[in-house]
C-alpha cells in the first residue's frame, strides 16, 4: 500500500520536482505543504499538464500551477462518508486535515473501494510493415522486436494490464500469426485480447472501423511502436474532466534552425535572431477517441488520425490535446531501436 506521505512535497518546490515525486512515487497528485505540513494546495497530473500547454516551463514554482484551495475533509470523517463525496464528484484523491490545517493523511478511491478495472477498450496497432527497420522487420512485426527482455508489444500490454486495462485489441495485418501465437487470448499476460484483422491497410483511424458497435466508453488508442511511461489512468481522467470528443497526446520537440532568422517591418530590419531554438509540439501516436466518433468512421475505409482529427476540428468537436513529460520514444527508426536498448530499462 502507498504511503501517504510520499504525496506530500513543499511549497518550495518546482514542476519539475513534482514530475520527478509523481514518477518515483506512483502518485498522480502532490500535496504541497508548508512548514509543519500545513496545506498550501493540490497539484494534479492533470495541472502539470494544464500548465505546459500554457506555456509555462517544468521549473516554475508549483505554486503557479497548483489548485490552492483545493476540496478537503476533516481527517476524523469516517471512511464510508470519504467514499460517498468522492463518489459525488468524482474525486480520486482527497487530503485529510486538522483543525489547524495539517495534512493528517490523503484519501484514495482505489484504497476505498478497492482497485478497480478501467473497462475501456485499448485499441494497439501492431499491423505495419516497418519499412524503416529492414532488415530486421522483412519477416518479422515490428512490435514484436525485443527491448530489453520482451517484446515491444508484451511491454506495451503488461503496462496496460498494470494499470488495469483488461479489454485489449490488437490491430494486426503483417505476419499476424506471429502476434497471435505470442498473445494467444491474452490469459497469459492478466488481459482478454480480441484481434482486429485488417485486410488491407487502413490506416489508425480507419481500424477503429473494426471494433464492436456495443462500446459506449472512450477508447485509447495507441501505436504498437511505441514505449512509454505514461499512465493510460492519468490520460483517460485527463480527456474525461475535459469532456472532449477526442484527445491527442503531444509531446514538445525542439528544433535548431541554422541561419540567422531576419524579422522584417515592409522593408525595415526589426529584429535578427541568430540560429534559434524553435518548440513544437507534435503527435505522439496516443490518442482517446469517444464512441459516438468511432460509430462515424466508414467501415474498411483508410483514414489517418491526423485526417480524423481534422475533420473533427471543421465540425467544432472539442479536440485537445494531452501534453507529455514522461519518457516516450517512437521506435521508427535503427538509431531509435538502439537507443531504446539503452535508455528503458536504465
Amino acid at each position: 500500500m502507498k504511503n501517504w506521505r510520499d504525496a506530500l512535497i513543499s511549497d518550495s518546490a518546482s514542476l519539475r520536482d513534482a514530475v520527478a515525486q509523481m514518477s518515483n512515487t506512483g502518485w498522480q497528485i502532490a500535496v504541497v505543504v508548508r512548514s509543519g505540513d500545513r496545506l498550501a494546495g493540490v497539484l494534479t497530473d492533470g495541472d502539470i499538464r494544464r500548465a505546459l500547454l500554457q506555456g509555462m516551463d517544468l521549473s516554475v514554482p508549483i505554486t503557479k500551477a497548483m489548485n490552492a484551495t483545493p476540496v478537503t475533509m476533516d481527517a476524523h470523517t469516517p471512511a464510508s462518508a470519504i467514499r460517498t463525496k468522492m463518489r459525488q464528484e468524482g474525486f480520486h484523491f482527497i487530503p485529510l486535515i486538522d483543525s489547524d490545517g495539517s495534512v493528517q493523511g490523503v484519501a484514495t478511491i482505489d484504497q476505498l473501494v478497492g482497485e478497480e478495472d478501467r473497462p475501456n477498450p485499448v485499441v494497439i496497432m501492431a499491423g505495419g510493415l516497418g519499412k524503416r527497420l529492414h532488415p530486421l522487420t522483412e519477416n518479422f512485426p515490428k512490435p514484436m522486436l525485443t527491448v530489453g527482455d520482451k517484446p515491444i508489444l508484451e511491454t506495451i500490454v503488461s503496462a496496460f494490464s498494470q494499470q488495469g486495462f483488461r479489454n485489449i485489441f490488437l490491430s494486426v495485418n503483417f505476419r499476424s500469426d506471429v502476434v497471435q501465437g505470442h498473445f494467444g487470448d491474452g490469459a497469459d499476460f492478466g488481459v482478454n485480447i480480441t484481434y482486429l484483422h485488417e485486410s488491407k491497410p487502413l490506416g489508425t483511424a480507419g481500424a477503429l472501423s473494426l471494433l464492436p458497435a456495443d462500446n459506449d466508453l472512450p477508447v485509447i488508442v495507441m501505436n504498437g511502436d511505441l514505449l512509454t511511461k505514461m499512465s493510460g489512468d492519468a490520460l483517460l481522467e485527463f480527456h474525461n474532466h475535459n469532456r472532449a470528443d477526442a484527445t491527442m497526446v503531444v509531446r514538445e520537440t525542439y528544433f535548431d534552425l541554422p541561419y540567422g532568422v531576419v524579422t522584417t517591418d515592409n522593408v525595415s530590419i526589426s529584429r535578427i535572431a541568430e540560429k534559434p531554438k524553435q518548440a513544437f509540439l507534435v503527435n505522439a501516436g496516443i490518442y482517446v477517441i469517444n464512441p459516438a466518433v468511432i460509430n462515424d468512421i466508414a467501415k474498411e475505409e483508410y483514414l489517418d488520425m491526423p485526417t480524423l482529427f481534422n475533420g473533427l476540428i471543421e465540425q467544432n468537436k472539442k479536440v485537445i490535446a494531452f501534453p507529455l513529460h514522461e519518457y516516450w520514444i517512437d521506435i521508427g527508426r535503427l538509431e531509435e531501436f538502439e537507443r531504446a536498448q539503452v535508455e528503458w530499462n536504465a
